[in-house]
C-alpha cells in the first residue's frame, strides 16, 4: 500500500506530461504530495479491513461508505468529474467507467487475502462499485493478482505470463518503445499494461518508480500502480518509507499503520 502511495506522491508533479520523460529527476520536491490516488487507496484498504470474512454485499456497502467518507474529507484531491458526482450522490451507483481509478486504489486487495481466487474476487468488488465496465474490472483484478503473485515469490516472467495470458494485455513492448508516443490517458487499458511493463523492467523499487514516471502521461496513477507491484516484489527502501510517511496526513497514516499490522498477520 505504501508503494502505491509513494508512486502517487512522486508521480504527481509530472502528471499531464509535465516531465521530460527521463528517469533522472528528484524523487521528492515541494509538490510531491498525495492525491486522490492515495486517498482512495486508503479508503479501499479501510473498507476491506473492516469487512474481512463478510459477505460480498456487506463488502460493497462498506466500500461505498468508506470511499464517500474519505472523498468528502479530501474534496480537492483531484478526482474525475464523474467520480465527484458519485461521491456526492445520496444513492451512488456504478457508472460504467473503464478509468484507471479502479486499478490505482486496489493494492490492499493484493495483500490481505490468502488465495489468488479470493484476491481476484475482492478486487472485482472494489472496482464494481464505480468502475463496472469489463475493462475497469479487469484493471483492478490484474493489478491485485500481480501484487499477490509478487508477494508470494513468483518471478517476473511468471507474473508477465499470468497477466498477459490471463487478462489479454500486450506486455511485449519495452518502455523505450512505449515512451516516445505515450501521452496523458486515463483508461485502464492504456495505463495498466504500461504500469506492469515499468514494474517488470525496474531493477529495484526506486527504479520501478523512476521508470514509470519516465513514461509520462497520467503518471501519478501509472506510478501508483507500478509502485504497488514494486513494493510487493522488492519491498521499499527505508529512506523512501520515512519520506513517504512524513508527507502523509495523520488520518491516512493511521490507516497505513493498521494495514501494515494486518498485512503482517495475514502473511504469517
Amino acid at each position: 500500500m505504501l508503494g502505491a502511495i509513494l508512486g502517487d506522491m512522486i508521480g504527481a508533479p509530472y502528471e499531464f506530461d509535465r516531465g521530460d520523460k527521463s528517469k533522472d529527476f528528484p524523487l521528492f520536491i515541494d509538490s510531491s504530495q498525495f492525491t486522490d490516488d492515495s486517498v482512495m487507496t486508503a479508503a479501499v484498504a479501510e473498507a476491506l479491513m473492516d469487512t474481512m470474512g463478510r459477505p460480498d454485499d456487506e463488502i460493497r456497502a462498506a466500500l461505498v461508505r468508506s470511499m464517500q467518507r474519505w472523498g468528502r474529507r479530501y474534496p480537492d484531491a483531484g478526482y474525475g468529474l464523474r467520480f465527484i458526482s458519485w461521491l456526492d450522490a445520496v444513492d451512488p451507483q456504478p457508472y460504467g467507467s473503464f478509468g484507471n481509478g479502479s486499478a490505482m486504489r486496489v493494492s490492499a486487495a493484493g495483500w490481505l487475502f490468502p488465495t489468488l481466487e479470493e484476491t481476484r474476487r475482492i478486487a472485482r468488488l472494489t472496482a464494481e462499485v464505480t468502475h463496472d465496465h469489463p475493462e475497469g474490472i479487469k484493471g483492478a483484478e490484474s493489478v491485485a493478482c500481480a501484487i499477490f503473485l509478487a508477494r508470494n515469490g513468483r518471478t517476473k516472467e511468471e507474473i508477465r505470463d499470468f497477466i498477459g495470458r490471463g487478462f489479454g494485455y500486450d506486455l511485449s513492448r519495452t518502455c523505450d518503445e512505449i515512451r516516445p508516443g505515450y501521452h496523458h490517458v486515463e483508461s485502464c487499458q492504456e495505463t495498466v499494461p504500461e504500469a506492469v511493463t515499468a514494474f517488470l523492467e525496474g531493477c529495484g523499487f526506486e527504479d520501478v518508480i523512476r521508470t514509470a514516471v519516465s513514461l509520462g502521461g497520467d503518471c501519478d496513477t501509472l506510478t501508483c500502480i507500478a509502485g504497488s507491484m514494486g513494493e510487493a516484489f522488492y519491498g521499499i527502501p527505508e529512506e523512501l518509507r520515512r519520506e513517504g510517511r512524513r508527507r502523509l496526513s495523520a488520518d491516512l497514516l493511521a490507516v497505513l499503520d493498521r494495514f501494515e499490522t494486518m498485512r503482517g498477520r495475514t502473511a504469517e
